[in-house]
């Protein structure tokens, strides 16, 4: 049984920095492309991140680049996103997720599995 679970999300002031963690169990991680993805109150889930297996060349959202950084640890089966200079807009619930394959992708519909979520929230 895959499992995602998130960690590292909470309160954090404007110009703030979080860093999310996500341990997988159940799957071959070091062969699944892994993802971030938020979802705001009242807004679509919309993609943050991706990173294949080698850990090169990750893609980010425009929203998003230059400020946060998504790496890997496939020895842990963990992965991570390291949020930087974080504004009011990052407030959303940030989900981990894992493709079956190596290829990463932008698109939520492309992920196998997911995990439950954790709540990051920037103040003004």
């Amino acid at each position: 049984q895959v499992q995602l679970v998130e960690s590292g999300g909470g309160l954090v002031q404007a110009g703030g920095s979080l860093r999310l963690s996500c341990a997988a169990s159940g799957l071959t991680f070091s062969r699944s492309a892994m993802g971030w993805f938020r979802q705001a109150p009242g807004k679509e889930r919309e993609f943050v991140a991706a990173v294949r297996w080698g850990a090169y060349s990750p893609i980010y959202a425009d929203s998003v680049k230059g400020r946060f950084t998504i790496s890997r640890d496939n020895a842990a089966s963990t992965l991570y996103l390291q949020m930087n200079s974080l504004v009011p807009e990052d407030t959303a619930v940030y989900y981990c997720a894992a493709r079956r394959i190596v290829r990463m992708s932008p698109m939520a519909k492309d992920y196998d599995y997911w995990g439950q979520g954790t709540q990051v929230t920037v103040s003004s």
